[in-house]
């Protein structure tokens, strides 16, 4: 890499905490971090997962350590805190959808999904951004939905939580970005990952959605990982508040 590119792009010296970072676009976000030159902490429920992802993640050669949190849980987010330490740039993944219709879901879907999808990540974001302003620099990534921006599907609870996460981003924007730190959203298009598993189950479903895409396919885990490095990095210095469609086309077919 020239000297250049390393200044734009390079991750050396900084550390990242990833949820959901076992698997599928997180995982893949976390290896792209790692490789270019970041600390990285994964995050998620199950620990064989987590146990597998970061040898996977030692043989890149990233230096790299896990926590495993159930962040549906106010206690498991406040010991990831204190257990992630001093975090540059915060990649907010983790995420549950129950997919039922509107009238069928029940309280504890709505508790559940609000939990995971949008209250953790304010949480989250609220310790890491004090390290971040103090020390005038910091990254926070947060990964939406095309139900951040229209109904997909079932959209229930997780589409309004999606649809806020937009919004969260706006607000730490705000609140952050005069002390370096910068809050962009990732919108992603139908991606072939573990969480839409009940959806590519279902009979030509996923040839479907891959002809709603522009390019023709549907979205894999590493499509995310240029635009991970690019937001987290110098080269998005001047970028905040935002929302970056990785999505093939999808959102505008």
């Amino acid at each position: 890499m020239s000297d250049y590119l390393h200044e734009l792009f390079s991750l050396h010296g900084r550390t990242a905490l990833v949820t959901g970072g076992s698997s599928g676009i997180g995982y893949m976000i976390a290896e792209a971090l790692g490789r270019a030159g970041a600390d990285v902490t994964i995050v998620a429920r199950r620990e064989r997962e987590l146990r597998e992802a970061t040898a996977e993640l030692h043989a890149h050669g990233v230096k790299a350590s896990w926590i495993s949190a159930d962040l549906g849980l106010r206690a498991d987010v406040d010991r990831v805190c204190v257990q992630a330490g001093e975090i540059d740039i915060l990649v907010n993944d983790a995420a549950n959808n129950i997919r039922k219709p509107m009238a069928d879901l029940t309280d504890a879907d709505y508790e559940q999904t609000i939990a995971v999808n949008l209250t953790a990540p304010y949480l989250l974001g609220q310790h890491v951004a004090r390290h971040m302003v103090d020390q005038g620099w910091g990254r926070i990534i947060n990964i939406g939905s095309q139900q951040t921006i229209s109904a997909f599907g079932d959209s229930g609870v997780y589409g309004a939580a999606k649809a806020a996460i937009a919004g969260l981003t706006r607000s730490q924007a705000e609140a952050w970005s005069r002390y370096g730190v910068r809050v962009n959203t990732i919108i992603p298009g139908f991606v072939l990952t573990p969480l839409t598993e009940p959806a590519q189950s279902i009979p030509g479903r996923v040839d479907e959605l891959a002809a709603r895409h522009m390019v023709g396919r549907n979205g894999v885990p590493a499509d995310f990982a240029g635009a991970a490095v690019f937001l987290a990095s110098e080269a998005a210095a001047f970028i905040t508040g935002q929302i970056l469609y990785v999505d093939g086309g999808f959102s505008v077919h």
